[in-house]
């Protein structure tokens, strides 16, 4: 059989086919996702916009939304994409044309670690709903701040959002450095609030 593994930095060595949660750290999933660029680094400005600052804003948003919400399901916001610092970051045609093989390995991936992180493996319905819905958003606002697309375009594709999300959250692109620490950071306040 051919290496599915891959070696994190950690020291860990993540079984692709069949991660578990012991071999999952925070500190390989910050440094990935700082790494991976979302909409395949067509993005605008001197720094890819990366998956771990998509989570940041999706969990910001995901709070705003639900401000009475329990802490772990901030912390399943933030975690939201976490598959992604193995996997990369595909655009959804891409995911659409691979097919099933992709949702599988993602949700493996999901699974274990939700399991790491004292969550549930599969997310309560309600509560996937809710991270998809800031997850949109923050598509919505990605797409017109940072990603070329005019508003028009951006409402079409993402839907129509308020004032509220377009004034309060603004997109700046940082190094990846700065980006992994904040991630890890917040990922320890949840943690500590749970």
């Amino acid at each position: 059989m051919k290496r599915a593994w891959q070696r994190m930095l950690s020291g860990r060595r993540l079984d692709l086919l069949d991660p578990t949660p012991v071999d999952i750290e925070i500190e390989d999933i910050a440094h990935g996702l700082a790494f991976v660029a979302r909409w395949n680094g067509q993005t605008f400005g001197d720094w890819p916009y990366s998956v771990a600052e998509h989570s940041l804003l999706v969990e910001q948003i995901f709070s705003h939304q639900n401000p009475k919400i329990e802490p772990r399901w901030k912390l399943a916001a933030l975690l939201h994409d976490a598959p992604e610092y193995v996997l990369g970051d595909m655009i959804s045609p891409v995911k659409a044309a691979i097919g099933e093989g992709y949702g599988v390995l993602d949700a493996k991936l999901d699974a274990a670690v939700h399991i790491r992180f004292g969550l549930p493996a599969a997310l309560p319905v309600k509560i996937k709903r809710a991270i998809k819905k800031a997850d949109i958003v923050s598509a919505r606002l990605e797409a017109e701040q940072i990603a070329g697309f005019s508003t028009k375009e951006a409402d079409k594709i993402f839907g129509k959002i308020g004032p509220e999300y377009t004034e309060r959250f603004k997109i700046h692109l940082r190094p990846p450095s700065e980006v992994r620490k904040d991630y890890t950071a917040r990922h320890e306040a949840l943690l500590a609030e749970i």
